[in-house]
């Protein structure tokens, strides 16, 4: 274990041995480090807050304050981290509100500058946080989705998986898996087709999400009428039928047209 002579580390802490706290650091009470993580110069975490293995903290991010939200009272809440996680300068993390409630992060995840993740919120694994991407409370987000730069996700929205959202862009509903969504307020504009090729996905897959999208799209339909027909029709792909079943837990409704 580093620590440098200007950090302050709680002596409730928990730092696995090969944890590198650089200078001016600030590890609070409850805090727990896996193997392998990395504080740069100028990180604060707060617990109680778990980290997995080979998380890096870049200069000023904060992760693990209390929630800001105004219910708060000061019960204990959580957070949780997986591994190889990257929170670059500026990053706010928050805990839970209410007692018990935790905020979640899985692993290999990038958050760019000023990001922002709320309370209770839960991401997957292998998102990507642009520049100041912001989730409110409640937001959850599945793995492999990009948030843009400068956008803003409301409270108790989803964010699909391997979706994309557009810079400055806001959603005020659940965007759907696979898509591009992107406007203020956002609309579905297309299939994420690089992200989706990228990421090996077959030429029949896509195609069965592009005829969905159609589908979904058509002004001859309402949402609940697209998803009857798109389940009457057969969906052919695993990944349509991830889509359908979206369409039917969908709370907030989705961003479409």
């Amino acid at each position: 274990m580093t620590v440098h002579s200007t950090a302050m580390v709680h002596a409730k802490a928990k730092l696995a041995p090969s944890v590198e706290v650089g200078p001016f650091c600030v590890v609070g009470e409850g805090v727990e480090l896996g193997d392998g993580c990395v504080l740069r110069h100028h990180v604060n975490l707060e617990g109680p807050s778990r980290f997995g293995k080979k998380n890096t903290f870049h200069p000023f991010c904060s992760i693990g304050g209390k929630t800001q939200d105004l219910k708060y009272k000061g019960e204990p809440t959580y957070l949780e981290v997986g591994d190889e996680n990257d929170f670059r300068e500026f990053v706010t993390v928050n805990r839970g509100t209410s007692p018990g409630e935790k905020t979640v992060i899985g692993s290999r995840n990038h958050f760019l500058a000023y990001a922002h993740v709320a309370h209770n919120c839960v991401v997957g694994n292998d998102c990507v946080f642009s520049n100041n991407g912001t989730l409110a409370g409640h937001v959850e987000v599945g793995d492999f989705a990009v948030i843009g730069g400068l956008s803003a996700v409301h409270q108790f929205c989803r964010v699909g998986r391997h979706a994309m959202i557009g810079g400055c862009t806001k959603v005020v509903q659940d965007v759907l898996p696979y898509m591009i969504a992107d406007g203020n307020p956002a609309v579905t504009r297309a299939v994420n087709l690089t992200g989706l090729q990228r990421r090996g996905f077959s030429e029949e897959s896509v195609r069965g999400l592009k005829d969905a999208l159609k589908v979904l799209l058509n002004p001859k339909y309402n949402l609940s009428q697209a998803r009857d027909y798109l389940g009457e029709k057969g969906a052919k792909t695993e990944e349509v039928k991830e889509l359908i079943e979206f369409l039917k837990t969908s709370e907030r409704g989705v961003v479409l047209r």
